[in-house]
C-alpha cells in the first residue's frame, strides 16, 4: 500500500474505496460476487463479507436473488453533502443561473480530479437540447471545453495526462499529444478554450478557468449546438462568460478560517 504524509494506508478502507468507485463507475450494470473478487484482486470470501457489511449501511444495494450488486442511496447522500459543504459551488450557481438566463444555453461549473473533470453544477438551456452532462459526471480533461482551460492554466511538464493514447470520445478529440499542446497554448493566448465537437457530436463549447486558486482547478463553460452558433452568438458568449468569470472570481478572495479544500 501507498503512504501518505508518512502515514501507511489501511488495507481494508482501501479496498472499501475500491470497491464503491468501481460499481460508481459501472453505473447501471450491475456486478456479480465474482466479477468483482477477481476485478479487484480480492478473495471471493473477503469480497462478500466487504458486500454484505455494505448492503446493511445503505453503500451498496443488491436485487432480489441477493447476486448482483450495485452503487447504494448512501453514496448520493455523501456526494450530496459535498456539493452542500462547498461554498465555491454555493457561490457560482446563481451565476450560472446568470449566464444561462442572458445567453438561453446551457451552463457548467466542473472540477479538476486527477485526469478528468467532475461535473459539479449545471444549468439546463431554456430550448433544452440535452447533452450528456450532469453533476457527477467525469469526463477526461483533453477531451472539452471545460477540461482544457484548467489544463491550460499548468505548465506543459506538469499537465495529469496518460503516458499512453488520449481517450476519445468523438471524431474530433484530440489524440495527439502535441495537437492538444498546441491547442493549450492557444487557450492561454486567448484566455478561454474552446471544444468543436470534442466531448459530444453536435455540441460545441466555451470554457473558462476560474482563478481563485493557484492552479485554478474550477472552470465554468457555455455549451451550445453547433446548428444555431452563429459568429455573433460565439463573440456574445465569450463576452458573457468572461463577465460572469471576473464577478465569480470577485466573489471568491480567500476568507480566513474557511478551508482552503484541495
Amino acid at each position: 500500500m501507498e503512504e501518505s504524509r508518512g502515514v501507511r494506508g489501511v488495507k481494508s478502507a482501501a479496498r472499501t474505496v475500491a470497491l464503491l468507485e468501481l460499481l460508481a463507475e459501472r453505473g447501471e450494470q450491475p456486478s456479480r460476487l465474482d466479477q468483482l473478487a477477481e476485478d479487484l484482486g480480492v478473495p471471493r470470501s473477503s469480497m462478500y463479507q466487504l458486500l454484505q457489511t455494505l448492503v446493511d449501511s445503505g453503500w451498496v444495494r443488491t436485487d432480489a436473488t441477493g447476486s448482483l450488486y450495485g452503487i447504494g442511496i448512501r453514496a448520493l447522500l455523501t456526494g450530496t453533502g459535498y456539493l452542500d459543504g462547498d461554498r465555491r459551488i454555493r457561490v457560482v450557481r446563481p451565476y450560472l443561473n446568470e449566464a444561462s438566463d442572458a445567453l438561453g444555453e446551457t451552463i457548467h461549473m466542473a472540477r479538476l480530479d486527477g485526469r478528468d473533470v467532475v461535473y459539479l453544477a449545471t444549468r439546463e438551456s431554456h430550448e433544452y437540447l440535452r447533452t450528456i452532462s450532469r453533476v457527477g459526471r467525469r469526463v477526461p480533461a483533453h477531451a472539452g471545453a471545460l477540461g482544457k482551460a484548467l489544463l491550460a492554466e499548468r505548465a506543459d511538464d506538469e499537465l495529469p495526462l496518460t503516458d499512453g493514447p488520449l481517450t476519445v470520445l468523438t471524431e474530433n478529440t484530440h489524440t495527439d499529444r502535441a495537437a492538444l499542446l498546441a491547442d493549450l497554448a492557444r487557450v492561454r493566448e486567448r484566455g478561454y478554450s474552446i471544444d468543436r465537437e470534442e466531448t459530444v457530436p453536435g455540441i460545441a463549447g466555451f470554457g473558462f478557468a476560474l482563478r481563485y486558486g493557484t492552479p485554478a482547478v474550477d472552470a465554468i463553460s457555455c455549451s451550445v449546438p453547433v446548428a444555431r452558433l452563429t459568429p455573433e452568438h460565439e463573440t456574445r458568449i465569450v463576452s458573457v462568460m468572461q463577465e460572469v468569470r471576473a464577478k465569480i472570481e470577485s466573489q471568491l478572495p480567500p476568507v480566513s478560517g474557511v478551508p482552503d479544500w484541495r
